[in-house]
């Protein structure tokens, strides 16, 4: 072996390193069952165009052309999908010629394209550019209006096919430390059609219209496991039971999914949320892809996620380079999108409801009467469905088309943290089928209340702190507790705020400070008994 060729391996295996590190998994993942990840949603890929007579290395070759967007002198990357009125599939994506200087690392110049198909997979044509952009990602505004993100800005126009018109967000931190910046943005419409948003870090921010009210941040921390990762990428989405979160650890190569009834506090369900070489034919052949970024979902009239979309590269960026056979694309993942459901209890349901009632809907394609084996369902929290185990169906009874299994509920391990208890289990016809309810007597429109920084009197004798409700109920009144540096500076009450109000709460010091602008807060309210530390 040549040096030369001998210093080019070590070169690349180095490169290689640097995208990639394993990640040791909990062990309790290994006694996971069939349908218990996020991952085991994802359908064969949609498409009939097959073809090897394309760019990239042998592992994504044949595949599926027709399915995504992909053209031979462009480098596509990130998108998401949006329904229009006109029937067509409004696919907006970012791209750079593959003949650019820097290769893939001109992604910084990339330029946002509006695709449209008439499907949902695709092939996806161009029909326009809208501007200059990168990680761009789409949604609808209360009045109609289109919106196109992208890092430091954002697009919004009446119709697609129109003017596109750049503006930029306003941002809000309340004081609150800012989590590895504000990009990579991803967003979900609440219950009232204000806007939900988690940032690149983690970081929970909320908007009354998503676009001419400011964003402001509501979350102490990162919403993430808690677990070791260099995550990016989240998508964030609601449906008609809760949100949902998957954010990936781009350097493992592993993506974790979350559930909250709030969009601010998190439950990680175990199990990975999406790894690598899950892009599969039908066949059962796979498109092995180096890497898969920028998840997006498109979602059903309920809420449900139907497809997810991931930009692929066939290896690591920086080998990307102008004019050689590598590049990227957007390719489109049909998903099990679950079943109807929800528990027909009117009163708590507990490990001491004698009999839980769980309807199971029909709809097009899907016969909840006749599709099911029933012995195979199991019903309670995630973490007993998820590992097998759960309630099992003692009688069921016919409701028009639909379904009712009754559960008992000593085995379904639902206790005062779960909000939405998981159906699993398969059709007669051996596939996987979930489904998730809310439960009765489960606030799923709370309170979210938190405080901007504490300003201290220039007396000396007396703090203010101004108390915000962004949920969307009135709160109660909240008792608020500031210390600094371990010592009591006062505690007050603030009374019940609408949602979006806000109380100027002014406290008597116990202790009196010294007044200058670094003086670090602790404020404890009493709802939650969570610190924030300022």
């Amino acid at each position: 072996m040549s040096k030369y060729l001998l210093l080019a391996l070590t070169l690349f295996s180095a490169s290689a390193m640097a995208q990639i590190t394993d990640r040791e998994l909990p062990a309790e993942w290994e006694n996971l069952v069939k349908g218990a990840r996020h991952m085991d949603r994802f359908l064969p890929m949609e498409g009939s165009v097959m073809s090897a007579d394309v760019w990239g290395c042998k592992d994504v070759k044949p595949r599926l052309v027709d399915n995504g967007i992909e053209l031979p002198g462009v480098s596509f990357w990130g998108g998401n999908i949006i329904k229009g009125e006109d029937g067509l599939y409004h696919l907006f994506v970012c791209g750079w010629p593959e003949n650019s200087p820097r290769g893939h690392m001109f992604w910084s110049k990339s330029t946002v394209f509006h695709a449209t198909s008439e499907n949902s997979y695709g092939p996806f044509k161009v029909v326009s550019s809208i501007g200059k952009g990168h990680n761009p990602e789409a949604y609808r505004l209360a009045d109609g209006r289109w919106l196109v993100y992208t890092i430091d800005g954002y697009y919004h126009a009446t119709d697609p096919n129109g003017i596109w018109w750049f503006s930029k967000f306003n941002f809000d931190n309340r004081d609150h430390k800012i989590i590895e910046g504000l990009s990579n943005l991803t967003f979900a419409r609440r219950q009232d059609g204000s806007m939900l948003m988690v940032c690149r870090g983690g970081g929970v921010w909320i908007s009354r219209d998503g676009v001419s009210d400011d964003w402001h941040q509501i979350s102490d921390g990162r919403v993430y496991p808690a677990v070791k990762g260099e995550f990016e990428d989240p998508v964030v989405w609601r449906d008609s039971v809760q949100y949902h979160l998957i954010v990936n650890d781009w350097l493992g190569r592993i993506a974790w999914y979350e559930r909250s009834k709030d969009g601010l506090n998190w439950i990680v369900e175990p199990g990975e949320a999406y790894t690598i070489n899950f892009t599969t034919h039908k066949d059962g052949s796979v498109e092995k892809w180096f890497k898969y970024e920028r998840p997006k979902v498109l979602q059903d009239e309920y809420g449900r996620v139907e497809q997810m979309n991931f930009a692929v590269i066939d290896t690591i960026k920086w080998e990307d380079l102008p004019n050689d056979h590598h590049s990227s694309k957007n390719v489109c993942i049909p998903m099990n999108k679950g079943l109807l459901i929800s528990v027909l209890n009117t009163t708590e349901v507990t490990t001491k409801t004698k009999a839980i009632e769980v309807l199971v809907r029909s709809e097009e394609g899907f016969d909840a009467q006749n599709d099911l084996d029933i012995e195979s369902l199991r019903f309670g929290s995630y973490k007993e469905v998820n590992f097998g185990r759960g309630a099992k169906v003692t009688k069921t009874r016919k409701q028009g088309k639909d379904l009712v299994l009754i559960f008992k509920g000593k085995d379904t391990g639902i206790d005062s943290e779960e909000f939405a208890p998981k159906l699993l289990g398969k059709k007669k016809d051996g596939h996987m089928v979930f489904g998730y309810s809310k439960l009765p007597c489960v606030d799923y429109t709370p309170a979210l209340v938190s405080t901007r920084r504490p300003k201290l009197a220039d007396d000396g004798k007396s703090v203010s702190v101004i108390v915000e409700n962004y949920g969307l109920s009135e709160s109660q009144p909240v008792r608020i507790k500031i210390m600094s540096n371990g010592v009591l500076v006062g505690e007050g009450e603030a009374p019940a705020l609408k949602p979006y109000n806000a109380h100027e709460l002014v406290i008597k010091t116990e202790t009196k400070l010294e007044k200058k602008e670094d003086i670090p807060f602790d404020v404890t309210i009493s709802s939650d008994n969570k610190t924030t530390h300022f």
